[in-house]
């Protein structure tokens, strides 16, 4: 008599980065349990003995999303001798990743953000903090640029933070909105060519 296989046993590791491609293609709203459990090959109650709940999967995903991909600008802010140079990489590299035909297009934390549901709050403060997150590095890396002097001891390093966040956030939503990266790297080019008026 014919035995039938053992079942393919779960994977936790891989489920969560099949969830976090979901979130990352369609945000959190936009992402449901059904699309969820298709794409990771699991019923409801299996993904809710997994990871509790569709929210706490999500941070989860953001979390890997961090250790995967959003440490491509701690990488380029950390490794360059000065502020500038390491604010160009900063975009250049995002741009690359952006941009990458093997993933979603932009990155998930933007993309991710527009959360308008009231009972999602939790979700958009999450985020939130994600985000500022990043734009506390990148005002920390500009602080270091005074202390080593590239960077001049009365530039408004508050202003030149949120322009520079801002260009890097708008490289992500123009990238899922089908940008090349060769327009991208003219976008990060032109905001680089204000590096002086800015720091002035």
């Amino acid at each position: 008599m014919a035995t039938r296989g053992r079942p393919r046993a779960f994977d936790r590791d891989i489920a969560l980065r099949q969830a976090m491609e979901v979130f990352w293609a369609r945000g959190y709203e936009g992402t449901s349990i059904s699309d969820l459990t298709t794409a990771i090959g699991i019923n409801s109650p299996s993904l809710y003995a997994a990871f509790s709940c569709k929210e706490a999967l999500f941070r989860e995903a953001v979390e890997l999303y961090g250790k995967i991909e959003g440490g491509t600008s701690e990488r380029a802010l950390t490794r360059e001798p000065t502020a500038r140079a390491a604010v160009e990489a900063m975009l250049r590299d995002n741009v690359s990743v952006y941009t990458e035909t093997d993933t979603p297009p932009g990155c998930m934390v933007v993309l991710a953000a527009t959360v308008s549901n009231p009972v999602n709050d939790g979700v958009r403060d999450f985020l939130a903090d994600c985000r500022r997150e990043f734009v506390d590095l990148l005002h920390r890396r500009l602080e270091r640029g005074i202390a080593d002097g590239d960077v001049p001891a009365d530039a408004d390093i508050a202003a030149m933070t949120e322009f520079y966040a801002t260009v890097l956030h708008g490289l992500s939503i123009r990238a899922r909105d089908g940008s090349s990266a060769a327009t991208l790297t003219k976008v990060a080019t032109a905001a680089m060519a204000t590096w002086d008026a800015l720091a002035s």
